[in-house]
């Protein structure tokens, strides 16, 4: 089994906060891979890393084999990243983004129009494709980033939050694009913090927790016969225990019109 992506000893640090401490991640090629944790886990932050986008302080990232930050042309002609927050330019129209995007990357006119065209069609675009970015609803723009992450036919895709404010018409639109994506032998790396929904769509699960990968495998070695939840809770500590201090004020309601305001 080859790897799309793995890396040795990722490491990250803001000011004195160590956000991604020695991470070793490992992702076979062509699955579909879920990278989950709690918020400040270090998910975004090893994405970043992995992608390029952010140089580490320490370790190295490798993607079919190319060390990122020494063959990053190599590697970035591969991938295609959907970060969360995506920042399209609005003021082109759906069709224009991915014009743009084909000939940034490189690809003769021809191929480009035609393969938008087949985006547009399969992402349910087709009819807002003249519509400019700046109008379009969160399914719809994140429908479009993808599709733009789609374009140039990366083996390896990356995809923080993509569900994050879908509806769920969008939400099964993206599912069956990225189901279609992985059956073709190509990978699909998101991460999520929505246990439900990588335990639907992924076979492979990497668990972060305090910058650290804490259990990484196939989705039923990780479940160990417990839902993921119930895994996950286990793996990075649960929620605390806050007993009976606190919030004792919480539902004491004034019994009538003339109580405090």
């Amino acid at each position: 089994m080859t790897d799309a992506v793995r890396t040795h000893g990722l490491f990250k640090r803001f000011g004195p906060q160590v956000a991604v401490a020695g991470v070793e991640l490992v992702v076979p090629a062509g699955s579909f891979a879920g990278l989950v944790g709690p918020n400040g886990a270090g998910k975004t932050t090893t994405l970043s890393m992995i992608t390029g986008l952010l140089r580490p302080d320490g370790g190295r990232a490798e993607v079919d084999g190319l060390d990122v930050w020494r063959d990053q042309v190599r590697v970035k002609a591969r991938v295609g990243v959907l970060p969360e927050g995506l920042r399209l330019f609005e003021r082109l129209s759906g069709r224009e983004l991915l014009l743009y995007s084909g000939r940034l990357r490189g690809i003769a006119r021809d191929d480009v129009e035609r393969r938008a065209d087949e985006l547009l069609s399969v992402m349910d675009l087709a009819g807002a494709a003249d519509k400019l970015v700046i109008d379009y609803s969160t399914g719809m723009r994140k429908k479009i980033g993808l599709a733009a992450a789609l374009l140039h036919n990366p083996s390896v895709l990356f995809l923080d939050e993509p569900f994050e404010g879908v509806d769920p018409v969008s939400a099964s639109t993206l599912t069956e694009v990225l189901r279609r994506f992985t059956a073709s032998g190509s990978t699909v790396i998101f991460s999520s913090h929505v246990m439900d929904l990588v335990e639907r769509l992924c076979d492979w699960v990497s668990v972060m927790s305090g910058g650290h990968i804490v259990a990484q495998g196939p989705l039923a070695e990780v479940r160990g016969g417990r839902s993921l939840n119930e895994a996950f809770l286990t793996l990075v500590g649960g929620p605390r225990d806050t007993g009976e201090a606190g919030l004792t004020w919480l539902g004491a309601h004034p019994a009538g019109p003339e109580g405090p305001r």
